[in-house]
């Protein structure tokens, strides 16, 4: 496993900084000629200085991810190979504030640093043990007389490693390096070779170790040109894209990433692809606090005697262990020696799910995974899952055999729901839409229908798309979900109907007209007033409102007021009575003041005369 380190290219970016551009596209081109690869140097910082890694939600046009972009001071340099991930430039030792705001944006679905991963092998003072008795404990043997891992492809994202090793010479295939762009995949460290040897040495060939996958092939794939084995998250996530459009079926990843979104979202990727991503869980004893990642099958380390070694973190992270300590590899001087770490935890699971892919190819990524958690071996008694050991120990042989015996036929429809909105809601401008999906094997691929139009499609948890409802007509729109599972298996949401209603986009700068329609000027008060106003608007109304004496008695949405004014425990006298109107755009205006009297002649009397009776 890897842990935290600090890089040093400050020297590098700030020089690219301060060169002058002279267009928005040599501008771009000069910076990702700037950005930093991982190429050699002491340890100095531990991200990317002056990038970072931003994921917009599904949907969200490039235009107005540019927008939110360059309003927060960054610059997209492009996705990182076909991911939906893009670097961002953006000032340096301003990353931590561009990253925290561009997270409280709902068109964003991550943002983060693009932090530097580093070797973290745990090196004891014990002496080398002479036999791999990893292979004994996990049960290797018996899974070979089943399987022995052909045709499957291990990536070993790593350090590079010695090709030409003769217990790794004959396994090797075509490989990458990523911050270089080139073949040069020799180890710059050491770490990469012992990480290939436990996954795929050469097996029954009279040389050296046995490996787990037995006659799997390594791919290597280095994601670093540093000699103290750092690597950066979104190096790593090329890794991982490059790996499955190249053959692999399993991507060992032995530094600690699991917490990174930009690897997680490569490894769903990979699963909806058809592949599996490894890794360890670290060195430092303790537990790092992470929630489980779906996508990442992590490994603790176990001892000869089954138990948990005493530098393997632990949590609820963990979803498997294998042995980890003090066991025999091959090393980068064409020899062998006895590691330590999470980090060889990783690739011996990594063989265990080889021999299960070979034994049964037509199993889903997800059952691969329930695979290896149901077989492996409970190390505490009565307990299906614990902090320390995951779901167990892993057992190749048992795995190897429930792969055999597990039905990869899956005829079973994902269930997915729209949970975000509500029948009949009224939204407007950009939206986010949420939805749920679930499936016996696992969801490869969400999409979002806008009155049966493909909005967007997204592959990571949780699924949520941006929706400009702006481009709608204003009424009722028709939302529905559709997931897609690793057999074309797709189910379809209960539609969602909303109703668009979006404020035309107009510079109104005309005010209301007002009009106080009972009572007349100059009226007499008697017993009880109905007062009456008017107000319309070329736009709509916002509010009106009604003063008696210059104090404000009531006031109304809209533009239509009626008032009953009680005049029998007022005093006679005169009494003014006006009016105020604002519309949605501000604009304000005010009635005539009238006045009325109380006391007076009632001139709304039709007579003077007295009213007499009937006789009786």
């Amino acid at each position: 496993m890897k842990k935290l380190v600090l890089a040093s290219s400050v020297l590098v970016l700030t020089a690219c900084a301060t060169t002058q551009k002279t267009d928005i596209v040599s501008q771009i081109n000069q910076e990702m000629a700037c950005y930093p690869s991982a190429a050699g140097g002491s340890a100095a910082e531990d991200w990317a200085r002056g990038y970072i890694l931003v994921q917009p939600r599904a949907g969200l046009s490039d235009d107005k991810f540019d927008e939110i972009v360059r309003g927060k001071g960054g610059r997209s340099l492009g996705r990182l190979a076909n991911l939906p991930i893009h670097k961002i430039a953006v000032p340096e030792n301003a990353e931590d504030a561009v990253v925290r705001a561009l997270s409280k944006n709902p068109s964003i679905k991550f943002a983060e640093k693009d932090m530097l991963v580093a070797p973290d092998e745990f090196i004891p003072n014990d002496p080398r043990y002479s036999e791999a008795w990893h292979l004994a404990t996990i049960q290797a043997p018996a899974a070979w007389d089943l399987a022995q891992g052909d045709g499957i492809v291990i990536a070993v994202l790593d350090t590079g490693v010695y090709g030409a090793h003769p217990d790794l010479s004959s396994k090797m295939v075509a490989g990458w390096n990523i911050p270089s762009g080139n073949t040069d995949t020799a180890d710059i460290h050491g770490h990469g070779t012992a990480v290939a040897g436990f996954a795929g040495a050469d097996t029954n060939n009279a040389i050296g170790i046995s490996s787990v996958g037995f006659n799997t092939q390594i791919m290597p794939i280095r994601i670093t040109n540093r000699t103290d084995g750092a690597a950066y998250f979104s190096d790593i996530a090329k890794g991982v894209n490059w790996a499955i459009s190249n053959g692999a079926k399993v991507a060992n990843i032995s530094f600690e990433v699991v917490s990174s979104s930009t690897v997680k979202t490569a490894a769903q990727d990979m699963r909806t692809k058809g592949g599996v991503v490894i890794s360890g869980s670290g060195n430092s004893n303790i537990d790092l606090g992470y929630s489980d990642n779906p996508y990442i099958i992590v490994a603790a380390a176990t001892t000869s005697s089954d138990t948990r070694a005493s530098f393997s973190n632990y949590g609820n992270y963990v979803d498997i262990s294998a042995p980890g300590a003090n066991v025999l590899t091959t090393n980068r001087s064409g020899s062998y020696s006895s590691w330590n770490g999470t980090s060889f935890s990783s690739p011996i699971t990594a063989g265990v799910a080889a021999l299960v892919m070979s034994a049964n190819p037509s199993l889903s990524p997800d059952q691969v995974e329930q695979v290896l958690e149901s077989s492996a071996d409970d190390l505490v008694q009565g307990v299906d899952w614990h902090a320390y050991y995951g779901h167990g120990r892993v057992n190749a042989a048992k795995a190897v055999q429930l792969a055999l015996n597990t039905s990869a036929e899956d005829t079973e429809t994902p269930k997915v729901t729209i949970f975000s909105q509500l029948p009949n809601d009224v939204v407007s401008g950009d939206v986010l839409v949420e939805v749920s999906a679930t499936d016996n094997t696992g969801v490869n691929e969400v999409s979002l229908y806008i009155n049966g139009v493909l909005l967007a499609s997204d592959i990571v948890t949780p699924y949520q798309f941006n929706w400009d409802s702006t481009q709608e007509v204003d009424g009722f729109v028709t939302l529905t979900a559709k997931a897609s599972d690793s057999a074309l298996n797709e189910g379809v949401s209960a539609e969602i109907s909303v109703e668009v209603k979006n404020a035309p986009a107009v510079d109104d700068f005309t005010a209301p007209e007002i009009m106080i329609n009972n009572p007349v000027d100059g009226g007499i008060l008697v017993r009880t007033v109905n007062i009456s106003v008017t107000a319309v608007d070329n736009i709509e109304v916002a509010e009106t409102q009604l003063f008696i004496d210059g104090s404000l008695v009531t006031s109304i949405v809209g533009g239509d007021l009626s008032y009953s004014w009680n005049t029998r425990k007022i005093a006679d006298g005169e009494y003014s009575i006006s009016a105020s109107a604002v519309d949605t755009s501000g604009n304000v205006v005010d009635s005539s003041v009238i006045i009325v009297t109380k006391g007076g002649i009632d001139t709304t009397e039709t007579s003077t005369k007295p009213v007499r009776g009937k006789k009786k």
